[in-house]
């Protein structure tokens, strides 16, 4: 009977936790995601989360009219349960660039920019910033090599982004006026707001040049010391997909069937990166294979990386992107949401095996209800347009919830029964 009891108990107090939780509204209030015990943290408890992309926000929100579309996700996503958003903080050169040219910005992109950050803690919803991009879109290492050769520097190809001094100078240089960026609307430095969750170093890195991760890997030690040197408030991650490269020839076997040119392993035990992060598009890496093939690889590429997490790394993992086009041949909505939840199984089953290393997922990506044809992708989903997709999503939101607060009872337990044993321990040293 006393077993039951304290069942009874135990499941009370989880459910209190998280109705008191879901009392509270907005998460974001003035404490920065840290993390402990290889886990993410708020305000000292295990933070499990449930998040989207939307790279767009920025570019959209250039134009006041359209500000609106931005206002309209994050409402949505908030009603979903979602509190992460990762979205692009650079677009060099082009059309509503922020970074114009190198060290020249235009103050109506910042301004946009400051406008989201904004609207994301108005939402209680706390953001990934991107703050460059391996591919062309938006500029990426395309545009910064370009600017440098247009300056007179030697350049062989892309990849030079990764070594040329003054390539690097540019970029450092928007690191900088990033983090020291005030926001007009919040009064706050971009540096010193908690609303902003991690910073990450670049979307996507790859390397033709060298495929082992040697030449990605100096950059991204080099750029998350500088980095941190500016902003140790919050956390740092590098972008990677979780392509495996030479250190652990072994690991290569996940891979789907090719290198990028960077190394999971190496770039993520660097001391100045805070967690880890994955990729999924098995549809793409794997385009030909059957449906069952392309989800029985993204089940393995989770467990690989969850798995080096926990063992190598000793570090929070997440996956933060992955989706399923509308593109792929015999797509339906219900494929999608077969996709999706094998996806959120799996982050569910390994945060709660885990004891919380893997953190959550992102999928790629929400969009507006209206006027965002230029930016679809074949991935986007429309939370008020896509019920099934949207009940899917809420769902996870919400176990992931309550994994958070089951996880923060349990450590609280294990906490109160160590400091018990320290009690007796230092008792009995006394009586001798």
């Amino acid at each position: 009977m006393a077993y039951f009891r304290s069942c009874s108990y135990f499941f009370a107090c989880v459910a209190l936790w998280f109705l008191s939780a879901q009392a509270q509204g907005q998460p974001n209030g003035g404490s920065f995601v840290r993390i402990q015990r290889n886990q993410f943290v708020l305000n000292g408890s295990p933070f499990l989360f449930n998040g989207f992309n939307s790279y767009w926000m920025m570019h959209v929100g250039v134009d006041p009219a359209e500000r609106n579309k931005v206002s309209e996700v994050f409402r949505d996503a908030a009603a979903a349960g979602l509190t992460i958003c990762r979205t692009w903080a650079f677009s060099d050169g082009g059309d509503r660039a922020l970074q114009v040219s190198p060290g020249v910005y235009d103050e109506r992109v910042f301004q946009a920019l400051d406008f989201v950050i904004s609207e994301a803690k108005r939402y209680g919803i706390r953001l990934i910033l991107t703050l460059a991009n391996n591919f062309k879109d938006f500029g990426g290492k395309q545009q910064y090599v370009q600017w440098a050769k247009s300056a007179g520097e030697t350049i062989n190809c892309e990849d030079d982004f990764y070594t040329n001094a003054r390539v690097k100078t540019y970029y450092k240089n928007h690191i900088k006026k990033v983090l020291t960026r005030y926001n007009t609307i919040t009064k706050i430095v971009y540096q010193n707001d908690p609303t902003i969750m991690a910073w990450e170093l670049i979307n996507e890195p790859r390397c033709q040049v060298d495929y082992s991760g040697k030449m990605v890997h100096a950059w991204v030690e080099e750029m998350a010391a500088y980095t941190k040197s500016i902003d140790n408030k919050h956390l740092l991650e590098i972008g990677m997909e979780g392509f495996y490269g030479d250190s652990i020839p072994e690991k290569k076997q996940y891979n789907p069937g090719y290198q990028v040119g960077t190394d999971f392993i190496t770039s993520n035990l660097l001391k100045n990166i805070d967690f880890a992060t994955i990729h999924a598009y098995p549809d793409i890496w794997l385009s030909g294979h059957s449906e069952a093939d392309q989800t029985a690889f993204a089940t393995r590429w989770m467990w690989s990386h969850w798995d080096d997490a926990s063992k190598i790394l000793k570090k929070p993992i997440v996956i933060t992107e992955f989706g399923k086009s509308d593109k792929d041949s015999g797509f339906s909505v219900t494929s999608r949401d077969m996709y999706m939840s094998t996806i959120y199984r799996n982050i569910y089953n390994f945060a709660r095996s885990g004891g919380g290393t893997f953190g959550g997922g992102l999928v790629w990506q929400l969009m507006s209800g209206t006027g965002m044809g230029p930016y679809y992708d074949g991935y986007e989903i429309i939370l008020s347009q896509n019920p099934s997709t949207a009940g899917l999503i809420s769902r996870q939101s919400n176990v992931m919830s309550s994994l958070s607060h089951l996880l923060s009872l349990t450590q609280g337990v294990e906490d109160d029964h160590m400091k018990d044993e320290n009690t007796k321990m230092g008792r009995t040293g006394g009586d001798s």
